[in-house]
């Protein structure tokens, strides 16, 4: 091996190890399991040829087709509120193939996938933590009837174009989401509010 292919093979080691003392770190994320899993998960694995040098930017990357890789304080805080290794049902939306997934498996045994697309439409219910790949301006109803009562929602949310990181609890079949803090976070396209009118 050349000291060209060395340093090209460490990068990306040197590359997460700086996400997490930089971006993790100071941003108020320091469980120890979840800095290991994302210490654990390539993310330029997840990311187009040409974006692999910058997938642990401290923003979203594009991955074609209007979807992005959100940034990982996304995905450190979103776990840090969601601690699914205490839940006995998950049910993730988003890629089965993606980083929030690669992550998810290397903390709990199993886990359930489903599309955007796919929580549009009624479904298996009795989850008791579900996590958004993204952020929603409106959690469709058909997802939130399949969390049990007492069940959690970590999520992306929208309102009135911001987004942030929001954590729900649904009693009595109403799920109330709590922002947690502001952050960059890429829109779930199927989860756009619907246009209504104002006068």
């Amino acid at each position: 091996m050349t000291l060209t292919e060395d340093r090209s093979a460490t990068a990306p080691n040197e590359a997460r190890r700086a996400m997490i003392s930089s971006q993790l770190r100071t941003s108020g994320v320091n469980e120890p399991w979840v800095l290991t899993a994302m210490a654990s998960v390539a993310r330029e694995d997840f990311v187009p040829a040409d974006w692999k040098e910058a997938a642990y930017i401290d923003r979203a990357v594009p991955l074609g087709e209007g979807r992005f890789l959100a940034a990982p304080l996304f995905y450190g805080a979103a776990l840090t509120e969601a601690d699914p290794t205490q839940a006995k049902k998950i049910l993730l939306v988003g890629d089965a193939n993606g980083y929030y997934a690669a992550l998810l498996r290397t903390l709990v045994a199993e886990f359930d996938t489903i599309t955007p697309a796919q929580a549009l439409e009624a479904g298996q219910g009795g989850y008791d933590l579900i996590l958004v790949d993204g952020a929603a301006e409106e959690l469709p109803e058909a997802l939130v009837a399949r969390l049990d009562d007492e069940g959690r929602v970590v999520t992306g949310e929208i309102l009135r174009g911001v987004s942030r990181l929001a954590v729900g609890v649904k009693t009595a079949g109403h799920l109330a989401l709590l922002p947690v803090h502001e952050q960059g976070i890429p829109a779930v396209p199927e989860f756009a509010a619907p246009k209504r009118w104002s006068f």
